[in-house]
C-alpha cells in the first residue's frame, strides 16, 4: 500500500510537468526503476535537479549504448499517452477500494459477541475524514465521476490555508483578517471551554449590520458585504434571503464561507475531532458558529450527504452536549438512521438514557427501536446477534406505542398506508390520543413524523409494526399496568417545551411542526442570524445610543409610517445613557412595535355590512 501512494504522488508530480508522450515514457520509467535513469526521461523540475544533471553529463561522456537498449527506448516512445492516464484512473479508484477495505475491516474487528460494536474512542468524537462531504460522494459514485476535471484547477489555487469544514472557492473574495479571534477561557476536569471575541472594528461592522437589518432592506446587507466580504452574521441573514428565493446554491456558498471565515479565528489549541472543547451559546460571539454549523449540515443533507451530516451534527453536539443550545438530540436518529450508523444510535442511546432519559423523547423512543430492527436484518451477521436486536426491537417499539400512541395515526398517514379495521376502530390510536396530548408533545411529534417518516415506508418495517401495533393493543385490552403508568406521565410531562426546543423547531423549518408553535413565540420577531436568543446571554458589549433617524428607510417603513404618522420603527430616542440593553435588543423592541402597529390597524379596519332587501320573502342569495 506504501509502495502505491508512493508511484501515485510521484505520477502526478511528473503529470504535471511532462506532457504528451514524454508522459507516459515517464510514467513507465517510474517501474522500471534504474532503466529510467538510463534513458533520461526524469523531468528537469523535480527533486534532485542537479544530480540527475550532473548523472546526465557523465552518460554522454560514456560510451554509446547497445542496440539493445535503444530498442527498448523506441519501444517505450511509441507507447500513447493515454495508457498513463489509464494507470493514473485505476490507481484512484484502487485506493477508494483499498480505503474502503482498510474501513470495513476496521469495524468489523470492534464487533463483539453481544452485537454491539465498542469503541474505545469518545462517543462524540470527530473524524476529519467525515467533514468532507467528497468522501462522501465519492464511496457514492467513485473519485473520477465527483473529482472530474478538479484536479488541475486545484493545484492552482491562490488560498494557502487548509481548513477542514469547507474548502475555500476560487470565486471567493480573497481573505483578511476580520477582527473575531479566539480565547481560551479556562480548562476544568479536562475540558477547554473557549469563546470568540470581536475587536472594535468588527464590533462597528456588527452595528451596521444591526442599522441594515433594521431598514427591511436586503440590499443594505448586500452593500455591507460588499465592504466586508466576510461579516458572519450578514452572511447567514443573507443565505436565509437567498434560500427564500429559491437560490439554494447560493444560500449554500454564503454559509460555507461564514465557516470558512469563523475557522480561520480558531485558536491554536482549539480541536474539532476531541469533542472536549466547548463554546457557551450565551454569548453571542459563539451563537454564529452553532448556527452555521446547522444550516451547513441541513444542505448537506438535502444534498445526500447523510454521513457527513451526522459527522457535523456530532461537533454541534460536541461543543455543548450539557445543554443542547440548538437542540440536535431531536435530529441525530434521524441523520444516523439515513447514514446507516445504527450502532452509533444504539450506543448513544445506551450510554446516554441513564442520565438523559432520552427514552422520553418520541424520535428516540421509535428511532432506536428501527435501528434494532434494521441490525437484525443484516444477514453477515450471526444469527444469535440478530435475534437479540430482533428480541429488543420488538420490546422498544411496544414501549414507544404505548408511551406516545398520536404517533401511529400521522406517521401511517404520511407513509399512505391504511390501518386495518381494529386498528382503526380502536380508541387507544385514535383522534383522542393526538387531541388529548399536552401542546409540547404535540410538536415533538409533529417534528418527529414530518421528518422521519420516510424511513418507515419500506414493507419489511410496515410488516413489523403491525405485529407490534396488535401486541400494544393486546396490552391495552388486557389493562396492563404499563399503559396506565405511561398515560400519568404524558399528563404530568410535556407541559410546556424548553426554549432550545422552540429554536430547533423554526431552524428546522417542519411546516408539521411550526404550525404547532404557540403564540409567545410566533408573535417574537426570529432573526436567522440569532433565533430565539437566550434570557440569560452574557453581553461583552452594547450597541450605543442611536442620536439620529436612520438615513435610509425601506418602502414596507415608509409604507407603514404614511398610514400611521406616528410609527417610529426605531422608538424614542433616549437620553438617559441607559446602555443595560443587548445589541439585539432595540432591534427587537422596534420590530415589536411594527407588529403591534400592524395589529392596531388591523384592529379599526370596520367592513360595512352589505344591504339588506326589504322584502322577507327573498331568497337571500348575495350572488
Amino acid at each position: 500500500l506504501s509502495h502505491l501512494f508512493a508511484q501515485i504522488l510521484a505520477d502526478e508530480s511528473e503529470d504535471e510537468l511532462v506532457p504528451g508522450e514524454e508522459q507516459a515514457a515517464a510514467h513507465l520509467s517510474k517501474q522500471n526503476g534504474a532503466g529510467g535513469k538510463q534513458e533520461g526521461t526524469v523531468p528537469e523540475d523535480t527533486d534532485g535537479d542537479g544530480q540527475r544533471e550532473g548523472e546526465e553529463a557523465e552518460q554522454d561522456q560514456m560510451p554509446v549504448m547497445s542496440n539493445k537498449a535503444r530498442k527498448k527506448k523506441k519501444k517505450r516512445k511509441t507507447k500513447k499517452p493515454s495508457a498513463g492516464e489509464a494507470v493514473e484512473d485505476n490507481d484512484l479508484e484502487d485506493i477508494d477500494s483499498l480505503l474502503e477495505k482498510i474501513e470495513d475491516s476496521s469495524e468489523l474487528s470492534q464487533q463483539t459477541q453481544s452485537g454491539v460494536i465498542t469503541d474505545s474512542r469518545p462517543l462524540l468524537y470527530v473524524e476529519h475524514r467525515n467533514l468532507n462531504p467528497e468522501n462522501e460522494l465519492k464511496r457514492y459514485f467513485g473519485a473520477r465521476a465527483v473529482l472530474g476535471d478538479q484536479r488541475p484547477r486545484q493545484r492552482q489555487r491562490q488560498y494557502v490555508r487548509s481548513t477542514w469544514l469547507t474548502a475555500p472557492k476560487n470565486t471567493w473574495p480573497r481573505y483578511s483578517k476580520t477582527g473575531i479571534t479566539m480565547q481560551l477561557l479556562d480548562t476544568r476536569r479536562g475540558v477547554q471551554h473557549f469563546t470568540f471575541e470581536h475587536h472594535r472594528e468588527y464590533q462597528q461592522v456588527q452595528f451596521k449590520f444591526l442599522d441594515a437589518v433594521e431598514s427591511m432592506d436586503p440590499n443594505n446587507i448586500v452593500l455591507l458585504l460588499q465592504m466586508n466580504p466576510y461579516h458572519v452574521d450578514s452572511l447567514l441573514q443573507l443565505s436565509d434571503v437567498c434560500r427564500m428565493q429559491e437560490d439554494q446554491e447560493m444560500a449554500r456558498d454564503l454559509i460555507e464561507r461564514a465557516l470558512y471565515s469563523l475557522e480561520c479565528a480558531f485558536h491554536p489549541v482549539f480541536s474539532l475531532t476531541s469533542g472536549t472543547c466547548r463554546l457557551d451559546y450565551r454569548r453571542p460571539e459563539n451563537r454564529a458558529f452553532f448556527l452555521a454549523l446547522f444550516k451547513h449540515l441541513m444542505f448537506l443533507e438535502k444534498r445526500g450527504c447523510p454521513r457527513t451530516a451526522l459527522e457535523f451534527c456530532k461537533l454541534i453536539l460536541s461543543l455543548d452536549p450539557e445543554n443542547d443550545p440548538l437542540c440536535v438530540l431531536l435530529l441525530i436518529d434521524f441523520l444516523a438512521l439515513r447514514a446507516r450508523e445504527y450502532s452509533f444510535l444504539t450506543r448513544i442511546f445506551q450510554e446516554w438514557e441513564s442520565h438523559r432519559n432520552l427514552s422520553q423523547l418520541p424520535n428516540f423512543a421509535f428511532s432506536v427501536p428501527l435501528a434494532y430492527f434494521f441490525l437484525s436484518q443484516q444477514e453477515e451477521r450471526p444469527e444469535l446477534e440478530r435475534s437479540q436486536a430482533r428480541e429488543r426491537a420488538a420490546r422498544l417499539i411496544q414501549l414507544a406505542l404505548v408511551m406516545f400512541p398520536s404517533v401511529l395515526m400521522p406517521l401511517l398517514d404520511h407513509c399512505s398506508v391504511q390501518p386495518d379495521a381494529r386498528v382503526a376502530s380502536h380508541s387507544f390510536f385514535g383522534l383522542n390520543a393526538q387531541i388529548s396530548q399536552p401542546p409540547a408533545l404535540n410538536q415533538l411529534t409533529s417534528l418527529y413524523v414530518g421528518r422521519t417518516h420516510t424511513l418507515w415506508k419500506d414493507p419489511a418495517v410496515m410488516a413489523w409494526l403491525e405485529t407490534n401495533v396488535h401486541e400494544v393493543l393486546r396490552m391495552v385490552d388486557t389493562q396492563d399496568p404499563l399503559v396506565e403508568e405511561s398515560e400519568h406521565k404524558r399528563k404530568m410531562r410535556y407541559q410546556s417545551a424548553p426554549r432550545n426546543i422552540y429554536r430547533h423547531v423554526i431552524l428546522s423549518e417542519m411546516k408539521e411542526a411550526t404550525s404547532a408553535l404557540p403564540l409567545e413565540v410566533t408573535s417574537q420577531p426570529v432573526m436567522g442570524f440569532d433565533p430565539l436568543p437566550p434570557l440569560d446571554s452574557i453581553i461583552s458589549y452594547t450597541r450605543p445610543e442611536r442620536t439620529n433617524q436612520a438615513s435610509y428607510e425601506s418602502t414596507l417603513s415608509l409604507f407603514f409610517r404614511s398610514l400611521l404618522p406616528n410609527f417610529n420603527l426605531q422608538g424614542d430616542v433616549r437620553h438617559d445613557g441607559d446602555n443595560e440593553a443587548g445589541a439585539g435588543q432595540e432591534l427587537n423592541q422596534g420590530v415589536n412595535r411594527l407588529m403591534a402597529a400592524m395589529r392596531d390597524m388591523l384592529a379599526n379596519i370596520q367592513f360595512q355590512e352589505p344591504p339588506r332587501d326589504d322584502n322577507p320573502e327573498g331568497d337571500g342569495d348575495w350572488d
